[in-house]
């Protein structure tokens, strides 16, 4: 445990002592009673949809279905637009423009660093090993006195692999900035998520989405768990009203029908295990990673000829080639049956064409 994080010694000072916008659902949160409050238009335009209201800027129906899905109380629950948005405020919140520095763990989710640097932020990259798991000697020796966060993505993308417990405690002990670990894949694994530990280390911050096992990669809807006191500091600085009412709408009714995501969770494992046999069987595939996420990296002779053909073919999927550590390598998501029958069939195609050539 880490005893010796302070949270105001990582948030920017200005952002401290910031009053942040007050928005009208900010004075009143009923939902009863005549709106004259926030200059919205009294009619609207499409019939019965309350769409001419603003939605809750704090979505609290939201926060009170996710709570003891998750297990931990909704004071700690942050929601944003995509995952994309608390990694942006994480930045925001912690860093100084041209001062301060993160550290990320190549290869991983690149917009750990478009965020920064789009905020002219300092960006030290460590490594991952060649079996793909963190470098602790390498990253605690690269932490600085500027460093605010570290970024650790597991199960990784575009890797697919889970970073190993003892790795991420290491960071948690050794560093009194923040960790943050991305959980975008968490629910195609059998660890356990890292929520669980958030009460052992303050300076430990989770992400998750509803864009892969929930299937709502449409609403752009991400979710942050930390301390109280960092979720407030977040919705502090994020917009007023950052998830849309449809976008509520719509995951308040995917919360109420839990057991279909696990469903489709179940049903992609399963298609996982099966694409990763068929891939295995064409001799064009050199190497199908171990995969805890719902994608495979797998490795090509000639990546970008094959992803050139699969285009033709308009099956898309993503070419990791020029990635550090993913050299030859495509990242292939698990589709349904019949779309992974029809990218294998495509494969072999290809490996005929190759043979007779």
């Amino acid at each position: 445990m880490n005893t010796s994080f302070d949270l105001n010694s990582v948030i920017r000072p200005h952002i401290l002592s910031l009053a942040p916008y007050s928005s009208a659902r900010d004075e009143y949160t009923g939902h009863e009673g005549i709106f004259l409050d926030a200059n919205e238009n009294p009619y609207g335009s499409v019939t019965e949809a309350h769409y001419n209201r603003y939605p809750d800027p704090y979505q609290a129906e939201i926060k009170a279905k996710l709570s003891p899905i998750k297990k931990i109380s909704t004071d700690r629950i942050f929601l944003g637009n995509g995952s994309d948005e608390p990694i942006d405020l994480l930045i925001r919140a912690t860093c100084t423009p041209e001062k301060d520095h993160v550290i990320i763990l190549p290869p991983t989710y690149g917009m750990y660093e478009v965020s920064a640097s789009i905020h002219n932020v300092q960006i030290d990259k460590v490594s991952l090993t060649v079996d793909y798991q963190i470098d602790v000697e390498a990253v605690l020796n690269a932490i600085t006195p500027d460093t605010k966060i570290i970024w650790v993505c597991t199960p990784n993308n575009p890797t697919g692999n889970v970073m190993q417990d003892g790795a991420i405690e290491a960071l948690l002990k050794g560093f009194n900035g923040l960790v943050v670990v991305d959980e975008a894949y968490v629910d195609f694994t059998e660890s356990a998520s890292w929520i669980v530990r958030l009460d052992e280390y303050p300076n430990l911050v989770v992400l998750q989405t509803f864009s892969k096992a929930w299937g709502l990669a449409g609403l752009r809807a991400g979710m942050c768990f930390a301390s109280a006191a960092l979720i407030k500091i977040l919705n502090k600085i994020k917009s007023p009203y950052n998830i849309s009412l449809p976008a509520q709408q719509a995951l308040l009714e995917g919360l109420s029908a839990a057991d279909k995501k696990d469903e489709m969770v179940k049903e992609i494992l399963k298609e996982r295990a099966s694409l990763r046999t068929m891939l295995e069987n064409l001799t064009l595939v050199n190497k199908v990673y171990p995969s805890d996420a719902n994608f495979l990296l797998v490795h090509f002779d000639d990546a970008r000829s094959v992803m050139a053909y699969l285009i033709d073919e308009a099956i898309i999927v993503r070419d990791r080639s020029k990635v550090h550590l993913c050299e030859g390598c495509l990242r292939i998501t698990v589709g349904t049956e019949q779309e992974n029958e029809v990218l294998v069939e495509a494969l072999k195609k290809y490996q005929q064409n190759k043979v007779i050539a």
